[in-house]
């Protein structure tokens, strides 16, 4: 590890979160002898963020926890655009009420995990359409248009992969990088921000906008991002074969949010243990060192540590307290559950109905495979039918998904 003099850096250095600094003995010593109001961007395309963006807001906590500012910025006006890195595809347009109900929405998991005021530490969420909403569209091209070369702009990973699978790029998507350079100039002269953070993928970005903020104003800022975040296997973060793990609760209830922690892969554990708990660090390498079956203990305590953060306390004990009796044979009062009201029902259209499976054809292989479990017996016979009458009914697909029939 790198030896910093700045807590602000230890911490994050420590904990895994340092990919790229543009000038990390610049940051270094800003951050050893002052307040570093730092942000992150967020677009608003949906009423929640999933837990592929939870890295970012955990490095606004550790920004907080080691006595800086945060800064969240909604992409209210960015949202309208929409941002080509990593899409194949334009994304559909929103209307000003979606957005703006979809900031309102994101907002509650932010105020779980940051302290918000009036104080010099204490974190402020803005929205980039009160400044972007504004801007004439000739003045913007005079303005900004000079400080931008299209030679530049086309070497982008936003702009050269979409082009090279020949997927179509607007040029409403193209000026997106340019956007996102004018917020950090706004906030640099409005909040004295001198730090902005982001994933990997928004290094050129990052880039963009302290070159144009050197260029218009001469301040001097700063940029740093996070490592690529995959899991063990390889597979994006938040994403699972069931849909995105969203964070409110709302989008996903909070036993799906513990399981997705609690069945992390082994190799995982530690890693995850320094990104999105405040745990110790000697704590999480005695939890790390475990193996076999004890490592499951330390996916436990994973699990309940990022919903405590993420849910809240009462979530992660109720959650944990219905994997223990899903485990011990009973049944967990937080499991994904169906009434039948009928008194009977297809063992097909049951694992349809608890959402283990997208169709008829999923569900049958499901069964045919020998993962399709009732009362925690393995029923391989597709056309069988499950009597619901008086008494709760435990059906699970595989060894982690299990779910109730209930008499209507």
């Amino acid at each position: 590890m790198t030896q910093y003099s700045s807590t602000l850096l230890r911490l994050l250095d420590e904990r895994g979160y340092i990919h790229q600094v543009t000038d990390a003995a610049g940051l270094d010593a800003l951050a050893a002898k002052q307040v570093v109001p730092g942000y992150i961007g967020f677009d608003a395309t949906a009423p929640s963020l999933h837990v592929g963006s939870l890295v970012q807001i955990m490095m606004l906590r550790r920004l907080q926890q080691a006595g800086h500012k945060p800064i969240v910025l909604m992409g209210g006006g960015t949202t309208k655009v929409g941002d080509p890195s990593g899409k194949d595809e334009s994304r559909k347009m929103l209307t000003s009420d979606d957005i703006k109900a979809n900031i309102a929405s994101i907002r509650t998991v932010f105020e779980k995990l940051l302290t918000f005021g009036e104080g010099p530490t204490d974190a402020v969420m803005v929205d980039n359409d009160d400044w972007l909403g504004k801007l004439g569209y000739v003045d913007l091209l005079r303005t900004v248009g000079p400080h931008f070369t299209i030679n530049r702009m086309m070497t982008f990973d936003s702009v050269k992969l979409r082009l090279e699978r020949e997927q179509p790029l607007t040029f409403l998507e193209f000026n997106y990088m340019i956007l996102q350079a004018y917020d950090f100039r706004e906030l640099a002269l409005t909040a004295g921000c001198r730090l902005q953070m982001g994933g990997s993928d928004q290094w050129g970005n990052i880039v963009n906008g302290i070159e144009l903020t050197r260029r218009m104003e001469g301040k001097e800022v700063f940029g740093l991002t996070t490592p690529l975040l995959t899991t063990a296997d390889g597979a994006k973060m938040g994403k699972t074969a069931a849909g995105a793990v969203w964070l409110n609760e709302d989008a996903l209830p909070a036993w799906d949010f513990w399981q997705y922690w609690r069945n992390v892969d082994d190799r995982d554990v530690g890693r995850f243990l320094r990104l999105f708990t405040d745990l110790p660090l000697d704590e999480i390498a005695r939890l790390e060192t475990l193996g076999g079956s004890e490592i499951n203990a330390a996916k436990v305590v994973l699990a309940n540590e990022v919903t405590k953060l993420v849910r809240g306390p009462e979530a992660a004990a109720a959650a944990e307290a219905t994997a223990a009796a899903t485990f011990a044979g009973g049944v967990g009062q937080d499991l994904p559950s169906l009434a039948v009201a009928e008194g009977s029902i297809a063992l097909v259209d049951a694992l349809i109905g608890l959402g283990f499976a997208a169709s008829r054809g999923e569900a049958k292989r499901l069964i045919a495979g020998g993962g399709a479990r009732v009362e925690g017996q393995a029923v391989t016979d597709e056309a069988h039918v499950i009597t619901v009458a008086g008494a709760e009914v435990r059906i699970s697909s595989g060894k982690k998904k299990h779910g109730v029939l209930r008499p209507a």
